[in-house]
């Protein structure tokens, strides 16, 4: 019986499945040789399309070299998209890349380029390439990072709802004080308190501890409203940081060891040393090992 050929590529089935395993090592595995090289490339990649990016936003170098600095960018962005369609392409469940965080990191990575391409200004986004660089830790094996990075994600994740609730009450406490001082202040425009909005802007920027000065109140009253508030400011900033390290403690302690392995089924890259199957979708981590 004849096996199923892939019309564009001329490839059997099995012969695709095993260049798209190829290519998957390459690109997302980095406990190989070349797929350690391939991200190491690729940093230093990512790191020379930033630098273009911040030299194209220097006036005199621009109007010098503009026409280098749209062809390398051109060239490299050409790499960056290659290599994302190749992700999309090796993956046996191509959404859950695409969803994935690294995935949405280099979609927004190649994005900003095209949009600039209709709104010249947005291709000054294209820096947001550095959050790519959050690979680094996976290509040089450096685990006792990556457990830091996931102690301090799993923190953030069990402490949103205590975080949220704290935000609103803050929301709702800077509306109450903003309206108080519009009535303190209202009849003294030199203050700045024009309207409410404006109001809650400098509650906001005082109970931050900010203080940018453009609004300040210039009555008795309102000064001393204004120092309780800052008072106030200093317990408010406290209060979340206490809530993330209290999470970030306990996620210390039940932290499990992960190796660098990314599932080719599903791109999930969070297991424990040693795994041989994935935990998410129970596909063998590398189908084509024997073992």
């Amino acid at each position: 019986m004849l096996k199923k050929r892939i019309p564009f590529l001329n490839l059997s089935e099995d012969e695709e499945n095993r260049l798209k395993h190829k290519i998957f090592d390459i690109i997302f595995e980095t406990n190989t040789r070349i797929g350690k090289l391939f991200n190491i490339i690729l940093l230093f990649l990512i790191l020379a399309s930033v630098g273009l990016v911040m030299l194209e936003s220097i006036p005199s170098i621009n109007a010098r070299y503009h026409k280098t600095l749209v062809a390398l960018e051109w060239m490299l962005t050409a790499i960056f998209t290659l290599e994302y369609l190749l992700r999309i392409y090796c993956t046996k469940k191509h959404w859950k890349y695409i969803f994935s965080f690294y995935g949405i990191i280099d979609l927004l990575a190649i994005l900003p380029f095209f949009i600039g391409l209709i709104y010249p200004g947005s291709k000054f986004l294209s820096s947001i390439r550095i959050l790519r660089l959050l690979r680094v830790f996976r290509i040089f094996g450096l685990t006792q990072f990556t457990r830091g990075r996931n102690v301090l994600v799993i923190a953030l994740l069990q402490s949103r709802e205590k975080i949220i609730a704290f935000l609103s009450f803050v929301l709702l406490i800077v509306v109450v004080i903003g309206s108080i001082m519009y009535m303190v202040e209202r009849n003294h425009p030199e203050s700045g308190f024009t309207s409410i909005p404006i109001s809650i802007y400098w509650a906001i920027v005082t109970l931050t501890t900010v203080g940018y000065g453009d609004v300040a109140p210039v009555t008795t009253l309102g000064q001393f409203l204004a120092s309780v508030v800052m008072i106030i400011g200093y317990g408010i900033i406290a209060v979340p940081t206490g809530i993330v390290t209290m999470e970030m403690n306990k996620a210390a302690k039940d932290d499990i060891p992960k190796n660098t392995e990314v599932c080719p089924h599903c791109a999930d890259d969070y297991h424990l040393d040693g795994s041989k199957y994935c935990k998410t979708c129970g596909y063998k981590l590398n189908p084509h090992d024997k073992k």
